[in-house]
């Protein structure tokens, strides 16, 4: 069975570290796997903090090489020394905001799994490619263009950009055609996580959704109020 995961992704946001000390004093023996992927600037104090809790850290993106002239970048090698476990890749803000292709998502995949890093790999499409039908398509176009060409293990996230920090989710009957496709075209044991307005309010019915193992957080795992109790409604469903 793949694993429970309950991510949370800080993006270009600095909360209080002291909100991660409530969290596993809320949490201290989770029965799922809780991550954390804070800015680069704070993932070495953030690892630190949190090496006597099970909560572990992951980087928000690398770069494909594992040094050189590449100023402003991080390599996956450096997000390992600070302590990190996974890195998130292939984000709709990255492929956005940077032009990011399915080959670079690829090769940054590759790059992370080198450095002994699970790469948490996202796809989603846009609101005019769900409006327009094409859904299925993009999220195979994206799947097939972005997995690296190894066996190594890896998560997936299925984050809908139409729904991404708008409020907005799709209905459990769009998630699960998605995360069908996705448990079809991936290894059983691939933990597939759903992101897009997560909240204490939705989370037990997304969790409920077949092949939905967890979920990719972005502003509600800022505080531990917010977070935990997605935290909780994927404990619950274990």
């Amino acid at each position: 069975m793949p694993q429970k995961i309950a991510a949370g992704n800080w993006k270009m946001n600095a909360p209080d570290l002291g909100e991660v000390d409530a969290l596993a004093r809320q949490h201290p023996d989770p029965g799922v796997t809780l991550l954390l992927c804070p800015p680069a600037t704070l993932l070495a104090a953030l690892s630190e903090r949190l090496s006597d809790m099970k909560i572990q850290t992951g980087g928000q993106d690398c770069h494909t090489a594992s040094s050189g002239a590449h100023t402003g970048d991080v390599s996956a090698a450096m997000l390992k020394a600070a302590g990190a476990s996974h890195v998130i890749l292939g984000h709709s803000e990255r492929r956005a905001d940077h032009g990011e292709s399915d080959a670079l998502v690829r090769q940054k995949a590759e790059a992370a799994l080198e450095a002994s890093l699970t790469p948490i790999l996202c796809l989603g499409e846009t609101l005019e490619q769900r409006d327009s039908g094409q859904t299925l398509d993009v999220i195979e176009t994206q799947l097939a263009g972005s997995l690296p060409k190894t066996d190594a293990p890896l998560i997936i996230a299925y984050e809908p950009v139409w729904a991404i920090g708008t409020g907005r989710t799709p209905t459990p009957g769009q998630i699960e055609e998605v995360h069908a496709l996705l448990r079809d075209r991936s290894p059983a044991d691939t933990p597939l996580l759903y992101g897009g307005s997560v909240k204490g309010s939705n989370a037990a019915e997304i969790f409920a959704i077949a092949n939905v193992d967890g979920a990719l957080v972005g502003g509600a795992s800022l505080t531990a109020e917010a977070f935990s109790p997605i935290v909780s409604a994927l404990e619950a469903s274990v």
